[in-house]
């Protein structure tokens, strides 16, 4: 087999290939290293490449296979880290200055159990400074490039996790998302992106700066391969109080479930959004693929007001708060956008706070009923196709001037809700640009947004092809 063929193999495939000793955990890992090195100065998805670490967790994963000994779910699969996620030994910078050096002494929970399960980290992802801005480019290490196109953005801030996946740089690679991190760069990229519910993969240790927003989870190039990640990644850990205790999911076994008697309701718009016209055809045409997969799709009525601007109140005190006894020193190295969002909201009163958390609560109170009736929203999971490198963001959208927010206006809000959403691949632009759709879940039903965005893969499939950056 190439090593293309074997880098850009399907993460279930993989297990089993190492499995039945068809390809050797040597083997795999070199043809991943190999290929980083090849295509990553190009694209630019690893910021920190750990390959005398991965060669010698690869060499030990290919002893136990001849010993014959009882191997985990991703025994001698290369995998990648999020920047933003402790790596015990591996350098983690959070895309920032003030930790350009830091090197963690223990492993974030994710880490632990995907080392637990067999897994090689091969290195860490690129991102924006602690994930501030849904893109990946920052100071110390620059831009992550869209595959597709080397001059737009791969979106972000998990742009290096969704990049090494498209680019077949790895299978797998661990995301973190706190207003659409992980969904947004895979539908600039072009692959698969789950957000678990709030608490079914455990946060921390960490840099705690997106304390009751952010989740950890897959980014992939299939369905099954996310499926088979959480398998491995969720579960209750006592270091995360809010972490939820898993009873009897399994996530592969649901994939084959049916999907005709879901109930689905569709918006293009969530009621206040501008959306680029493009985005809203190939959106449109995917949820008719929806109606003959269901019982039918219905347009959503009376959905909430945006909740945008106590969202970003609250994760600008947040960051404040975190980067507060640092800005003094570090400012002029921080990124400058940062620097302004922070001093912006940093003088924010307990009050105003507080009345920003509790009109986030209230989103939920106004997009329940949806879901008190449906099982699903799908929604356009951006509102514009991939833009320029060097921009934090679309500013306009056929002459309609766009909040902060709004090229992204449909995944923050689940981020407040804390419900599963995930991006797939739904088509192109008219210049070969990937687009994604949004499956958005009820509160904890995880199984149910991976059954439906599997059964929507089966029947529009999108693995398969793979940019050729450079």
């Amino acid at each position: 087999m190439k090593e293309s063929d074997i880098c850009c193999l399907s993460l279930i495939d993989t297990v089993e290939a190492i499995r039945t000793k068809k390809i050797s955990p040597v083997e795999i890992t070199d043809a991943v290293l190999r290929r980083i090195e090849e295509i990553n100065p190009v694209v630019n998805a690893y910021c920190a490449v750990a390959a005398e670490g991965a060669r010698t967790q690869a060499a030990k994963a290919e002893a136990s296979v001849m010993r014959g000994d009882h191997t985990g779910p991703l025994h001698g699969v290369p995998v990648s880290v999020k920047d933003l996620t402790f790596t015990k030994g591996i350098r983690t910078t959070g895309g920032s200055r003030i930790y350009e050096d830091f090197v963690p002494q223990e492993d974030a929970v994710v880490v632990e159990r995907l080392k637990r399960a067999g897994a090689t980290i091969v290195g860490k992802t690129n991102t924006s400074e602690f994930g501030w801005v849904a893109i990946a480019d920052n100071s110390l290490f620059g831009p992550t490039r869209n595959p597709w196109n080397l001059e737009l953005t791969s979106g972000g801030s998990s742009g290096g996790a969704a990049a090494s996946v498209a680019t077949c740089m790895g299978g797998l690679a661990i995301g973190g998302d706190g207003g659409g991190s992980i969904r947004i760069p895979a539908s600039f990229c072009g692959v698969f992106g789950f957000m678990p519910s709030y608490g079914r993969v455990p946060q921390g240790p960490g840099f705690g700066a997106w304390e009751t927003l952010s989740r950890t989870g897959p980014i992939t190039r299939t369905v099954a391969d996310a499926a088979l990640a959480m398998e491995v990644i969720a579960g209750r850990d006592d270091r995360d109080r809010l972490s939820l205790p898993e009873t009897d999911l399994s996530y592969l076994q649901s994939l084959d479930g049916d999907v005709r008697g879901l109930r689905i309701a569709w918006s293009k718009d969530l009621g206040y959004a501008t959306v680029d016209p493009q985005m809203v055809r190939v959106v449109e045409a995917a949820v008719g693929v929806f109606d003959s997969l269901s019982s039918g799709v219905d347009e959503a009525t009376c959905l909430p007001p945006n909740p945008e601007a106590a969202f970003s109140r609250v994760v600008a005190v947040n960051l404040a708060s975190f980067l507060e006894d640092r800005l003094d020193e570090w400012w002029d190295r921080i990124d400058p956008g940062l620097v302004r969002f922070v001093e912006a909201h940093k003088d924010v009163t307990a009050t105003e706070y507080l009345r920003s958390r509790s009109e986030m609560l209230g989103y939920w109170d106004g997009i329940r009923p949806l879901f008190e009736e449906y099982d699903l929203l799908l929604t356009p999971t951006v509102a514009v196709p991939p833009f320029e490198i060097g921009r934090y963001r679309v500013r306009e959208i056929a002459g309609q001037e766009l909040s902060p927010l709004g090229w992204m206006p449909f995944t923050y809000p689940v981020n407040i809700t804390g419900q599963p959403a995930a991006s797939v691949p739904c088509g192109w632009t008219d210049d070969g640009l990937p687009i994604g759709l949004q499956i958005v879940g009820r509160p904890l039903d995880d199984l149910t947004v991976l059954r439906t965005a599997f059964a929507f893969e089966q029947a529009s499939p999108w693995a398969g092809g793979y940019p050729a950056p450079g």
